[in-house]
């Protein structure tokens, strides 16, 4: 993995590695598995929405994308990812 950017939290590249997983996909789960707190992990999921690395296809539910996917391989700077206007 790259070095992480200003924008990241400690917690993004684990939240990550979780939303990797097929039965990984709401922030309740992501605390369950002992992350970080459940509202801390909707607003990490959140933040990664906007930069492109999660997508977020219904209210609270969460799957990474290609980006993500690339971002964990070592093949994006994070510095580089804009965030999207709401």
């Amino acid at each position: 993995m790259t070095d992480p950017a200003d924008w990241m939290d400690p917690v993004d590249d684990d939240i990550l590695e979780l939303m990797r997983e097929d039965e990984i996909f709401e922030p309740s789960q992501i605390r369950d598995e002992g992350v970080c707190r459940g509202p801390h992990a909707a607003y990490r999921c959140r933040e990664l929405a906007k930069r492109g690395l999660l997508a977020n296809p219904m209210t609270g539910v969460y799957d990474i994308t290609d980006l993500g996917e690339r971002y964990l391989d070592g093949e994006v700077d994070p510095a580089d990812l804009e965030a999207d206007e709401e």
